[in-house]
Parts: C-alpha cells; sequence; structure tokens
C-alpha cells in the first residue's frame, strides 16, 4: 500500500463531496485529520473498532469548520470499520494528526516522516 493514496483519496472525497470511505487505511488518516482538526479523542495506538467507536461517541461534541470537515464526519458516520490494523495505518493516523498541507492533493511529504 502506498499511504499517500490513501491520503489523497480522503482529501479528493472531501473536495469533492462524493464517495465514500473504502478502507482502514483511509480510516486512519481521517481520524488523524479530525484529532488535529476538531480535537477527536483518538491515537494512533487504539483498535480501529475503538477508534470509530470513540469517533461515533463524540460526534455531538465535534464542532467542524466548514463543508470539508463535515463531509470527514459524514464518511465516518456511515463506515464499518475493519477488524485489520497495520504499521501502514498507524502512520497514516500521524500524517492526518501532522497534515502540513491540509486539503493539498500534491504534497511533498510522506507519512514516514511523521513516525
Amino acid at each position: 500500500m502506498v499511504t499517500s493514496i490513501a491520503r489523497q483519496s480522503v482529501i479528493l472525497k472531501c473536495l469533492r463531496q462524493s464517495s465514500v470511505m473504502i478502507g482502514n487505511y483511509e480510516f486512519y488518516y481521517l481520524a488523524g485529520l479530525m484529532k488535529k482538526l476538531m480535537g477527536a479523542p483518538v491515537s494512533s495506538d487504539m483498535e480501529p473498532e475503538t477508534m470509530h467507536e470513540t469517533i461515533l461517541g463524540c460526534l455531538d461534541s465535534l464542532s467542524p469548520k466548514d463543508e470539508k470537515e463535515e463531509y470527514l464526519i459524514k464518511m465516518v458516520s456511515t463506515y464499518e470499520a475493519l477488524k485489520d490494523k497495520d504499521e501502514q495505518m498507524v502512520e497514516l493516523f500521524k500524517w492526518g494528526e501532522n497534515e502540513p498541507d491540509l486539503w493539498q492533493v500534491t504534497t511533498s511529504h510522506e507519512g514516514v516522516e511523521f513516525v
């Protein structure tokens, strides 16, 4: 898995306001973004199902600042987390949590920089 593809996928879906998440790679990047942008109480060491339940449990207290952040909430609220987790997902979470090029498809960064 090339982590930048999962990152780009989430960004494009939020920019276009279309589609749904299709796997835990996208989910972990999105969760990191939600932590950065809205203070979601999640961390990279959480298992997928626990992370998803935590996010769903705090959706009412999150304050999206624009339509892209609102779309993050929409995508996570309809997603069903898979049990699988690997180091690339941890990398994607940390990339989202530290995203320097917010909502930009093109970046000079790599997820491994944030691990």
